[in-house]
């Protein structure tokens, strides 16, 4: 099933790599240690979703959840053990088709729900939003910028210079993070920033990566998504894991897989050495240099799920903190509902990952400059001399047939049916069970991005129908995790 057992995995992290699909064998709980502490993962507890046409607050079909966060001061649990409260959702970039080079004008946005959580289901309802604003107090757009760029407050920022969007600055939010005082931080594809805003969503500051990350050809920044630069970010592949250390001193920044300089030239499975980069934002939202900068290796697997070569990467999806050394990391395949394609669902899953023993590069060549991790340009498994990648292990498997279908859920994939499980799981929030006799009981959220697919879809006042349904859902599973940071 695995190139190897999972027990080897915080041991041993070169060529993980899941040929045939990786799937749930044993019924929760499951249990597991890692540095000397016990984790259980006692399994799927709720589902819920909402249908693929739901409109949201501007009109638009409503696309989620690259990313969502419940607000911490509305978590709830009432005399019947049922959760409620309030849930930011974020939508990437809008309806688009990249390959015929189709993307429309789509404003930047934090959506709004009313969530509860009762008797296996989980409720959600629209109840508004936030639009985004710019330095200037103008929208984002969710065009590809192509080679386009308009400079803010000295920043350089991605921006369409003719056709859809044009002089707006382009974002494709894929992370969201709020602070405790109701701030937010959103990463973004295109350009690898993370956008600092204020409580109503105007931007109040940029932070931005490294040379290392920085997407660059020909010597300037290059943000598309079309093409890949030389250097830096992969296109579309930016910053798509992104979170705050419970006590909000430390944020997580985490891109998707591996830089272009890291990655084996024409090989997907080539990508796993992505970058975590730890920002001190104690002092100030936005510093200028990363205090931690560790390198995660992620599992390859194989598309058709057949037994042959690894050929893709498992990139990640989400971050969540646990403390300052210590986070859950969502990586998955990209098969599902969602694709129109028959391969099978291979893997999917959350990585309990420790930068504790991991090497620092915060400060070397590998981020002020383009230098590469890998000893052989041909073999990504293998770092230089001194760099140790964080260690991890697989805390929790998507891919459990049983549980998905006592909820209703499927991993059959002979047909794009509603209930198929989705392609594309982006989005995670840890809450406290709220229970007095399990105080390191956890409920886990993860919600999919249906890429805006609907039967019946609008988009900027414009029709974008597909010829199937991908709701949007969440999953809800219930984890035992130790000695969790305490906020502030």
């Amino acid at each position: 099933m695995t190139a190897l057992p999972i027990a080897m995995l915080a041991a041993a992290l070169s060529a993980v790599s899941f040929t045939t699909p990786h799937l749930a064998q044993d019924a929760p709980p499951r249990t597991l240690q890692m540095d000397g502490q016990r984790y259980v993962d006692e399994g799927l507890v709720a589902t819920g979703n909402l249908p693929a046409a739901t409109v949201d607050f501007l009109g638009d079909t409503l696309g989620s959840f690259s990313s969502l966060q419940v607000q911490r001061d509305s978590w709830r649990k009432d005399a019947h053990g049922d959760y409620a409260g309030v849930l930011w959702t974020l939508p990437d970039r809008g309806r688009n088709d990249p390959e015929a080079d189709l993307f429309y004008d789509y404003p930047a946005r934090l959506e709004r729900l009313g969530l509860r959580i009762a008797d296996g289901h989980v409720e959600l309802k629209p109840d508004g939003g936030i639009e985004l604003r710019d330095f200037d107090g103008q929208p984002f757009t969710g065009a590809d910028p192509a080679d386009g760029i308009t400079v803010q407050r000295g920043i350089p920022m991605p921006s369409p210079q003719h056709g859809i969007g044009a002089g707006k600055i382009s974002i494709d939010a894929e992370s969201l993070q709020f602070t405790a005082d109701g701030h937010f931080y959103v990463g973004d594809e295109y350009a690898a920033y993370v956008y600092y805003f204020a409580p109503d969503g105007h931007l109040l500051d940029v932070l931005v990566p490294p040379p290392a990350v920085l997407p660059m050809r020909n010597g300037k920044p290059d943000f598309g998504s079309l093409e890949a630069p030389d250097t830096g970010r992969r296109n579309n592949q930016g910053v798509e894991g992104m979170a705050l250390s419970p006590d909000g001193t430390r944020l997580f920044v985490a891109l998707q897989s591996a830089l272009l300089q890291d990655s084996v030239k024409g090989d997907a499975a080539g990508r796993i050495d992505t970058r975590v980069l730890v920002y001190d934002v104690s002092h100030e939202p936005a510093p200028k240099q990363p205090i931690g900068h560790y390198v995660v290796q992620l599992p390859a697997y194989t598309l058709k799920g057949d037994g042959g070569k690894p050929d893709h990467t498992a990139a990640q999806s989400e971050l969540r903190a646990l403390d300052g050394h210590r986070f859950l990391l969502l990586a998955r395949d990209g098969n599902g509902l969602g694709t129109g394609k028959r391969d099978p669902l291979v893997y999917k899953s959350i990585l309990l990952v420790d930068t504790d023993g991991a090497s620092n590069l915060a400060g070397s060549e590998y981020e002020t400059g383009t230098t590469s991790l890998l000893a052989d340009a041909d073999d990504a498994a293998t770092l230089k001399p001194g760099i140790k990648p964080a260690h991890w292990t697989e805390l929790l498997n998507l891919l459990d047939p049983k549980r998905l279908s006592k909820f209703g859920l499927t991993l059959d994939n002979s047909s794009d049916a509603p209930n198929l499980l989705s392609e594309k799981w982006e989005a995670m929030d840890l809450l406290p069970a709220l229970d007095a006799k399990h105080p390191d009981d956890w409920l886990l959220l993860i919600g999919n991005d249906n890429d805006f697919i609907a039967r019946h879809c609008v988009m900027i006042g414009e029709n974008c129908d597909s010829p199937f349904d991908n709701d949007s859902r969440v999953l809800v599973y219930r984890l035992r995790i130790p000695n969790v940071q305490k906020p502030r």
